[in-house]
Order: C-alpha cells, then sequence, then structure tokens
C-alpha cells in the first residue's frame, strides 16, 4: 500500500472541481429556471385582462404574449432561438388544446403558458454533459375580463 500523496500547494483534488463545477452549472440551470417563471408571470397578467390597446396592426393577442415573454427572457440573457412557448387550456376538459385569449368563450376559463427551452441553449460553455435535456416552466392563469366606466 503506498501512502497518499499530498496535492501540491494551490492545487485542488479533481472530485472538488468536479463539485464546483457542477454547482455552476445547476445555478445556471436555476437562473434560467427562476428567468423564465419571471416572464411567465408579466406575459401572465398582459393575457388575462383585455390588452387589445396594447397590440401591433395585425398582431394577436397571443402573438404579442409570446412574443413580450421572448423578448423578456431575450433581454435577460436566454438564447430563445430554440423556445417553445404554448398557450393552452388548464381545464380537464380541453386540456391542452390551444387557448386563444381573444375568444371572448374563454373569458373565465383556466389557461396554461409554458415555455421550454433545451438545456444545452443556456449552458452553451460547459463542459459537463447537459444533465436535463429541456428547462421547462409553466403557470395556470384564468382569464378574467372587467370593465372599467368613468
Amino acid at each position: 500500500m503506498q501512502p497518499s500523496t499530498p496535492n501540491k500547494p494551490g492545487t485542488l483534488p479533481l472530485g472538488t472541481v468536479a463539485i464546483i463545477l457542477g454547482l455552476l452549472q445547476s445555478g445556471t440551470g436555476f437562473s434560467a429556471s427562476q428567468q423564465m417563471y419571471s416572464a411567465l408571470r408579466q406575459a401572465g397578467r398582459l393575457a388575462t385582462q383585455d390588452s387589445s390597446e396594447l397590440l401591433a396592426q395585425g398582431q394577436s393577442i397571443n402573438q404579442k404574449v409570446v412574443a413580450d415573454i421572448k423578448n423578456q427572457l431575450s433581454a435577460s440573457g436566454i438564447n430563445v432561438t430554440n423556445a417553445t412557448i404554448t398557450i393552452t387550456h388548464a381545464d380537464t376538459s380541453n386540456s391542452g388544446t390551444a387557448f386563444d385569449l381573444s375568444d371572448s368563450n374563454n373569458d373565465m376559463k383556466y389557461f396554461r403558458i409554458q415555455v421550454t427551452i433545451p438545456f444545452a441553449d443556456l449552458n452553451e460553455n460547459t463542459i459537463l454533459p447537459n444533465p436535463v435535456t429541456n428547462v421547462s416552466a409553466s403557470i395556470v392563469f384564468r382569464k378574467g375580463k372587467s370593465t372599467l366606466t368613468d
């Protein structure tokens, strides 16, 4: 049995380096997840109200919500090139089908906004294997409608 050789001064054992790199990689995923939830909350606020005055000509509210999510994530430094954003029914009878935010028949119904981004797009400069394929976030909202009068 050979005695263990001490590390040279100023060096870290390989296991310690791997743990540090893993923590950095996990932190990247966690940070991106928080940014995704923040973007969904902001877009959900817009989606639950009558925001027709905020739309560009020919733009639907669904398109505006998707664009706002992508813009906020992009401004946060997240690559949204391969992002998938869906707006679907969240109630049990129509769960998973497309939800049209401009359809008055959907007033007071639940809908889900979900964003999915490949993990590789979040952590492009890593030397470690990706622990997961995608990072997703979703929130359920209720489409409300209120009328303001003077």
